[in-house]
């Protein structure tokens, strides 16, 4: 979701949630901390020099809770933001703190705000010689003859 997407949403809303991909929602009482603009310049182990440029929304619990962040208020720290900091129309990436700090994708499931795990992968897969995934063969499936070598089922 980008930050014009967000803005959209949020101006047809009444109230503000947060919702884990497990169900669990981040508690009514949460605090948007910070609003930024991040930049990633980085080499893969492939030797690519890539940069990434993210907003980045920051979650907070804290023990306020009679707070509630209304959907206006939201939308102006994001308009403070793209005034103060020119924050563009990127991407947006959201921390919150569980066990540790997480970084999530978002979605809207057309009532909440979803945050999406993040993965890690390899970018330079071709450079780094990852094999792909080896087709999964049932043997009870092959007759006793294919089993050669070369054949693929062993």
């Amino acid at each position: 979701m980008t930050l014009e997407q967000i803005k959209a949403i949020l101006s047809t809303l009444e109230n503000v949630e947060f919702q884990l991909e497990n169900g669990t929602f981040v508690p009514e009482h949460f605090h948007v901390t910070e609003v930024g603009q991040i930049t990633k310049n980085f080499i893969d182990c492939g030797g690519t020099i890539r940069n990434e440029k993210v907003v980045n929304f920051q979650l907070w619990n804290a023990d306020d809770y009679e707070h509630r962040l209304k959907p206006g208020k939201l939308l102006n720290i994001i308009r403070l933001s793209e005034e103060k900091l020119g924050i563009e129309n990127s991407e947006i990436e959201v921390e919150y703190q569980s066990d540790t700090i997480g970084k999530y994708d978002l979605e809207f499931n057309g009532q909440h705000f979803i945050l999406k795990n993040k993965t890690t992968a390899c970018l330079a897969q071709d450079a780094c010689k990852i094999p792909t995934e080896k087709t999964k063969r049932n043997l009870s499936e092959l007759s006793s003859n294919s089993c050669a070598p070369g054949s693929g089922c062993c």
